[in-house]
């Protein structure tokens, strides 16, 4: 009911592809009344504010989440930098879209997590796989029932190297930027939240880095995991393909078989290809870097969506409004929560401690130890 409608009065911190997005989508949404902007980089910021039309912008955090108007807050920015103003956001009584991870710090993380449970806020974290109708129809059927009792999984990912040329330039706090902790944790949460019920116990992973240990990170990990009912699952991800891989971001696969039937999905986006005389680019670009020429995309690869008269379409754009409505109007939504975020954290840490050490990980497994082994 209109009566029951919360005014949404938006900060957004971090103003970077992410946070753009957001903040177009939020000036598009009526249930937002107020946006304000923070970038500690005062151009990027500044033209985000003049787009958008925001109705205040700063470099301190502090300033903007301190601001009466202010109800809820999306943390954008880089992965190393949540922790501070997550915490205040919380401190605050806000509302929270958090992209992923909570932290790159297992502490931090579990401080998070334990502050969000404390104080009772919304808070959930950017998984936006979870609003793409392919798997909302496949979260479905499992729910449904339609191939019983689930027993055995794979996943398996794929990438080109334009994700950890990019994220191991903005830092050189590198020790837990690897893939499974950056990338492969989308189709970890998918892979968990299609196994919904089920409690991991142990992982056995194992890692290279023959491509990217020049830059401080790994190519691959893949491991096996054993949950408390006896299903297994093979999670495995690289995302040391070259350059030119016609994938923008993300392929993946993922096989479920249940007591009834099985689940295969193919969404590696082979099915759309394009193929010109009409160099590409690099598809994901980081700043800086010249990447070779590609003549073949796999279109629909690139995770947010879709760009068509200058607007975003596509789960991004699902995931961002059904948030906005969620907290509007109270309507339930498959966003990730804080809960989960934590978890898939402390899962893609305990595979990259499995490989560290080269034997198998009981979990859950504590936060000091894995920052104690990892760093």
């Amino acid at each position: 009911m209109a009566s029951e409608r919360k005014e949404i009065g938006l900060a957004i911190i971090g103003c970077g592809t992410i946070g753009r997005i957001r903040a177009e989508l939020a000036r598009a949404y009526p249930g937002v009344g107020w946006i304000g902007l923070c970038d500690v980089k005062s151009d990027i910021g500044q033209k985000l504010s003049e787009d958008v039309s925001a109705d205040f912008f700063t470099t301190d955090y502090r300033e903007l989440l301190k601001r009466p108007e202010v109800t809820a807050t999306i943390i954008a920015t880089d992965e190393n930098f949540h922790f501070d103003p997550t915490m205040l956001a919380v401190e605050q009584g806000h509302d929270l879209f958090i992209e992923k991870p909570l932290a790159t710090d297992a502490r931090q993380s579990a401080q998070i997590h334990g502050a969000i449970e404390a104080a009772g806020v919304d808070a959930v974290v950017g998984y936006t796989q979870r609003f793409r109708r392919r798997f909302l129809a496949i979260k479905e059927r499992l729910i449904t029932g339609q191939i019983g009792d689930v027993h055995s999984v794979v996943t398996r990912a794929f990438m080109n190297r334009m994700v950890p040329i990019a994220t191991t330039r903005r830092t050189q706090d590198r020790a837990t930027l690897t893939p499974m902790v950056v990338s492969g944790t989308h189709s970890l949460d998918m892979s968990m939240w299609l196994m919904e019920g089920k409690t991991p116990v142990s992982v056995f992973a194992q890692s290279t880095d023959a491509c990217l240990g020049s830059i401080g990170t790994k190519d691959s990990t893949f491991g096996v995991w054993t949950m408390s009912d006896g299903t297994i699952w093979s999670m495995n991800i690289s995302w040391a393909l070259p350059e030119v891989w016609p994938g923008a971001v993300y392929g993946i696969e993922i096989g479920i078989v249940g007591t009834e039937g099985v689940i295969d999905v193919e969404d590696t986006h082979r099915d759309l290809v394009l193929a010109t005389n009409v160099a590409q680019g690099g598809g994901y670009v980081p700043d800086g870097f010249k990447a070779p020429p590609r003549h073949v995309d796999f279109l629909t690869s690139y995770p947010p969506g879709d760009l068509h008269d200058g607007q975003l379409w596509g789960p991004m754009r699902e995931e961002t409004n059904a948030w906005y409505q969620r907290i509007y109007t109270g309507q339930s939504t498959p966003h990730a929560t804080a809960a989960d975020g934590h978890r898939n954290l402390m899962m893609t840490m305990a595979m990259d401690l499995s490989a560290k050490r080269g034997e198998p990980v009981e979990f859950p497994v504590d936060p000091d130890l894995l920052m104690q082994e990892l760093t």
